[in-house]
């Protein structure tokens, strides 16, 4: 039988048609598949190092808060090393998002999200995140009429004169790093709980640096405590550790005032020996400029269950009381 060209035309079009919205369908099926590789599973991978986070869409600077739609991090199953906490941790465990105390310096805001490292990496809520560090120009509060190694001759430029008199009434608790004390100042110091995805945000600013030291943030968590007023009180800590800083920003946000006032040399995270313990993974994520300020995340792998000690408490750091040895302070 004689087979009509126009209607075997016809036929192949249409089929032609089917296959590819079939391929199409196929293709985004793989695709979908594709975001549940083995690869991704928490329960696959090795607790070692710490990853961070991605970029959140749609924000520039500092003052760009963080919203439900922006990207979040998809963490592998790592545990965040453990380094020293230094002599300048204040047990104040004051609980503010708002840490600037007016401090002068580079806008930042800084996201951390905590994942449960013995659950499958499951955001980790209710933690809470204490961190510390110091200004543009080196000094920490509770410390900032010392002489030390990090600071020759007590207060930098943005501090004032060093205090007269009589010790200030009042003074916080002793660093566990054996450091004293010598004021009841408290910015750059503060702590935030960690939501339901395991987010806890500070507004502060970019830290400055003191000597033997890259730029670092201090963090602690602390697990199993409660909330009373304005502070954080009981349970454990469950991790120590720092956080560094890309020395390509760091560059450009050392050359504006008030860091360019500082005279003290800025060491770079490759000559810093807490930051060889900490790893790369241990660098912050930034957004933003100079001129607008940064956001800052990173992700956290926390045991909440673990009670390490503290990495090195005493090691390579010289007390704010005590003359320079030429080590580096913590």
């Amino acid at each position: 039988m004689k087979r009509d060209p126009q209607k075997i035309s016809a036929k192949a079009r249409n089929l032609s048609r089917r296959q590819m919205l079939g391929l199409m369908e196929s293709t985004a099926a793989a695709a979908a598949l594709a975001g549940c590789a083995p690869g991704q599973s928490g329960s696959q991978q090795t607790a070692s190092f710490t990853t961070q986070a991605a970029t959140t869409g749609g924000r520039t600077g500092a003052s760009a808060k963080t919203t439900g739609a922006a990207t979040k991090a998809t963490p592998s199953c790592v545990l965040t090393p453990e380094v020293t906490e230094g002599p300048y941790y204040l047990d104040l465990l004051k609980i503010r998002d708002d840490i600037t105390e007016n401090m002068k310096g580079v806008p930042l805001q800084l996201r951390t999200t905590v994942v449960n490292t013995a659950d499958d990496c499951a955001p980790l809520k209710h933690a809470a995140v204490d961190i510390w560090h110091c200004n543009a120009t080196g000094d920490y509060s509770g410390f900032t009429g010392a002489e030390s190694a990090s600071n020759p001759g007590g207060n930098a430029v943005s501090q004032g004169a060093p205090p007269q008199g009589a010790p200030p009434t009042g003074l916080p608790p002793d660093g566990a790093g054996g450091a004293q004390p010598t004021d009841n100042k408290t910015f750059l110091r503060g702590v935030q709980l960690t939501d339901k995805d395991g987010v806890a945000e500070f507004e502060t600013i970019y830290p400055g640096w003191y000597q033997g030291r890259a730029l670092h943030i201090h963090l602690k968590m602390h697990e199993g405590g409660k909330t009373s007023g304005k502070t954080y009180e009981g349970g454990h800590v469950s991790h120590t550790g720092q956080l560094f800083f890309p020395e390509d920003v760091t560059e450009r946000v050392a050359a504006v005032k008030p860091y360019s006032s500082h005279t003290i040399d800025r060491v770079r995270n490759s000559e810093d020996n807490i930051f060889q313990k900490a790893g790369d993974g241990s660098i912050v994520k930034l957004t933003g400029s100079v001129k607008e300020g940064f956001v800052a995340e990173i992700t956290l792998g926390v045991n909440p269950n673990s009670t390490p000690d503290p990495a090195g408490v005493d090691a390579g750091g010289t007390p704010p009381s005590l003359p320079s040895t030429g080590g580096q302070t913590s």
